[in-house]
């Protein structure tokens, strides 16, 4: 499968997506996001695809948000024409993937790029970063997740403050906050990446996929209802009956490493 805005490839079991349109600090036009949106089902089907690295090509930007320029030319009303079922980045909304996904943000990551980062499960940040959600500043608003995830990140009081001036901070700050994981110069963003997937691949592809399926489907259910959620849904079912679950105890009863089929 070609792309032509992002570079997609499979390397020990870690799928790496880069945006690829530096000249524009990787910004996303419509055609931009539908080719995320079919790597990232390439990922998800990918039964030999474990954990995704999602960043920008460059060391300017992670992805700088909408095009506005495209957008301009295309529509006069500031609708972002993104093609219909497709969601801007690919993955900011209707996108049901249980594998993690690692934003690895090497510079701005401002409005939907900012929002594609809020989508992913972990944020490493080169010390350079920066975030925010401009939308405001030219009569648009982030609709592609923004509006609803940062306040479930973030205090709500800091989340408003931001979203109501258009204000940008910078990585020190977003890893205070709790936005990012981990910050780090720049020549070790990539690395750092692929040390936080590798510490991934050593747990069960099942107990991960389970993991983030019962995180997100519980948030803003009591604690009893997520519970219940999890037996009713039959996820934990799932993980009960794959080959994982019983390789982790008897690969620890045997004192060697397990050895994981993610079935």
């Amino acid at each position: 499968m070609s792309y032509d805005y992002l570079t997609y490839r499979v390397e020990d079991r870690i799928a790496y997506v880069t945006i690829d349109r530096p000249e524009v600090l990787n910004a996303l036009h419509p055609e931009a996001s539908a080719e995320l949106a079919r790597a990232f089902d390439a990922f998800r089907t990918n039964p030999d695809a474990w954990v995704a690295v999602l960043t920008g090509s460059g060391d300017r930007a992670f992805s700088a948000g909408n095009d506005l320029k495209v957008t301009a030319a295309r529509s006069g009303d500031g609708d972002m024409a993104i093609p219909q079922g497709v969601p801007f980045g690919g993955i900011t909304s209707g996108f049901e993937c249980t594998k993690p996904i690692i934003a690895a943000v090497n510079g701005f990551a401002l409005g939907g790029g900012f929002e594609l980062a809020l989508a992913c499960d972990v944020i490493i940040a080169a010390d350079h970063a920066r975030f925010g959600l401009p939308e405001p500043l030219v009569g648009l608003v982030a609709s592609a997740g923004g509006m609803h995830r940062l306040p479930r990140h973030v205090p709500l009081k800091v989340a408003m403050g931001m979203m109501l001036t258009g204000r940008q901070i910078d990585a020190a700050e977003a890893y205070r906050l709790g936005l990012v994981n981990e910050v780090v110069p720049l020549p070790e963003l990539l690395p750092s990446a692929r040390r936080w997937a590798a510490e991934m691949l050593r747990c069960s592809p099942v107990s991960l996929r389970t993991t983030k399926e019962a995180v997100l489907a519980g948030l803003g259910l009591p604690d009893d209802a997520a519970l219940q959620a999890d037996r009713d849904s039959g996820r934990l079912r799932r993980l009960y009956e794959s080959e994982d679950f019983i390789e982790g105890p008897r690969a620890f009863a045997e004192k060697r490493p397990p050895e994981w089929t993610g079935r």
